[in-house]
């Protein structure tokens, strides 16, 4: 890359100078420095740079001026103010650091210099690299995803907080808990927050705090510490419940090196597995760890992360004052009710005496009802035995048989009348189609003059083709048939 822009610089020519012609514009200096300047910003940005600090001057304006060098060079470097307020720590001369930034070349001297946007102590490069690279590798398995987040208790009866007894975090906290609501206990895991071991002391702090969730057992080495409004150490007490709600991981501010046990792969994995909600509340509000983008929620400092557990005591007292207030009225209006609904009741009941006569009343008319009903029955059995009576008497053989002698001397009567009307029907029926048999018989039209001529084998001739002269046939008359002999045929 420097090979390519050094190449860039020797062979850069202004947009508007043709290599083809003879009359090259002169450029003056600041012209020459400034096409300078923009090739090298544009070559040479977001570089990283490692060195060590020489002849730093912090100007009264802020802006950090200073020569990073090492064994076989140095280089111009400058810092503005806004961008130095976002370092976290003193630079001294002589402190070997790694600076993120832009080459650039000062215009009005010609002066060739670093513009440094970002400075971490040279070990502190290292740790931020690995801090990308596992904050990519968890971000892959799934440590961040939003769907394992949380919700926080609204009210937590207790909180596990998991820190160094001895630090700043746990009387912020305490002093916290205390202004705003004192009634929630606080269980104060001790642990170290930096240094060897401090990560896997905080993944069993955050294992343990989950098994006391469960299996409520005694506990010796925790200490509970009730909130007050002196910000005391915790003490330990004799514990025989612990149920933690919600579990506060954190500690003070400090250098990327200090909070490097809360970038460990086995706090994230403790956090993740977690089956209590649990809120990071490390360092400062510009510090951020991997245990801030596993755990359920981040809190900008321990102060913080306290508010987020604890209700308002203040906001909790008026709402169950005005719950106290529904309260009231709501049981005034129901006595109210009560005292309307005794006094409709009251107003119904009646003395013994009144409703003795009444049932009297009752029994009286029920006992009419049943001599009416009884008698009715009586007249109705009465009724129905004469009737079987009559039908039994119908039914005697004697009766029987007479009543049916009855009956068959009336079925031959009319069965009598019945033939003599279809005989009478049958003969006129017979009478009108002769006469109709009449009317269109060929031997009627025979009886009008007319005849049927035959031959000999009885068939009707009914063309002259049919015979010749000579042959015999008969003519069919209306009252007999005579021989006839063909003579002659005429058309």
């Amino acid at each position: 890359m420097a090979y390519d822009a050094y190449n860039s610089i020797m062979s850069y020519q202004p947009a508007d100078i043709d290599q083809n012609t003879t009359n090259k514009p002169i450029l003056s200096v600041s012209e020459l420095n400034q096409q300078a300047r923009s090739c090298l910003e544009s070559q040479f940005s977001g570089v990283q740079v490692e060195g060590e600090i020489s002849g730093l001057l912090k100007h009264r304006s802020g802006h950090w001026y200073f020569t990073l060098k090492d064994d076989e060079g140095e280089l111009r470097a400058a810092m503005f103010s806004f961008k130095n307020k976002a370092v976290r720590f003193n630079p001294e001369d002589g402190q070997q650091v790694v600076l993120t930034g832009k080459l650039s070349l000062y215009a009005p001297r010609g002066s060739y210099q670093f513009i440094a946007e970002h400075m971490a102590p040279a070990g502190a490069g290292q740790l931020q690299r690995e801090f990308e690279a596992l904050k990519r590798e968890l971000e892959k398995q799934g440590l961040f995803d939003s769907a394992h987040k949380k919700p926080l208790p609204e009210l937590p009866k207790q909180v596990a907080i998991i820190t160094s007894p001895q630090g700043a975090a746990i009387r912020d906290i305490q002093s916290t808990f205390a202004r705003r609501f004192c009634g929630i206990q606080l269980i104060v895991i001790p642990v170290a927050v930096q240094g060897d071991g401090a990560a896997q002391a905080i993944a069993n702090a955050i294992d343990t705090a989950n098994q006391w969730s469960k299996n409520n057992q005694n506990i010796e080495e925790a200490e509970l510490v009730k909130p007050s409004a002196k910000t005391q150490p915790p003490t330990k007490m004799s514990l025989s419940n612990i149920r933690p709600d919600a579990i506060i991981v954190g500690r003070g501010g400090g250098s990327i090196e200090d909070l490097w046990a809360f970038n460990e792969a086995v706090v994230a994995q403790a956090i993740y597995r977690s089956e209590l909600p649990i809120i990071s509340a490390v360092g400062h509000e510009n510090d951020t760890t991997i245990a801030d983008f596993v755990a359920d929620m981040r809190a900008a400092t321990p102060t913080a992360a306290a508010e987020l557990l604890s209700p308002d005591r203040d906001s909790l007292l008026h709402r169950v004052q005005h719950l106290g207030a529904r309260l009231n009225s709501h049981i005034s209006y129901q006595i109210n009710h009560a005292k309307l609904q005794l006094q409709s009741l009251a107003k119904r009941v009646k003395h013994p005496s009144y409703q003795l006569t009444q049932h009297a009343q009752r029994l009286d008319q029920l006992d009419s009802d049943m001599q009416r009903a009884l008698n009715y029955r009586l007249q109705r059995s009465r009724e129905l035995i004469q009737q079987l009576q009559q039908r039994l008497y119908l039914a005697t053989p004697d009766k029987l048989i007479q009543t049916r002698h009855q009956q068959t001397l009336q079925l031959q009567d009319r069965m009598l009348r019945s033939m003599r009307s279809q005989l009478n029907e049958r003969q006129q029926h017979w009478r009108r189609i002769v006469e109709t048999l009449n009317v269109v018989s060929p031997l009627a039209t025979l009886k009008r003059g007319y005849a049927i001529v035959e031959d000999d084998d009885g068939n009707i001739i009914r063309s002259q083709q049919a015979v010749n002269v000579g042959d015999s046939v008969n003519a069919r008359l209306g009252d007999g048939s005579i021989a006839l002999t063909i003579q002659s045929k005429k058309a």
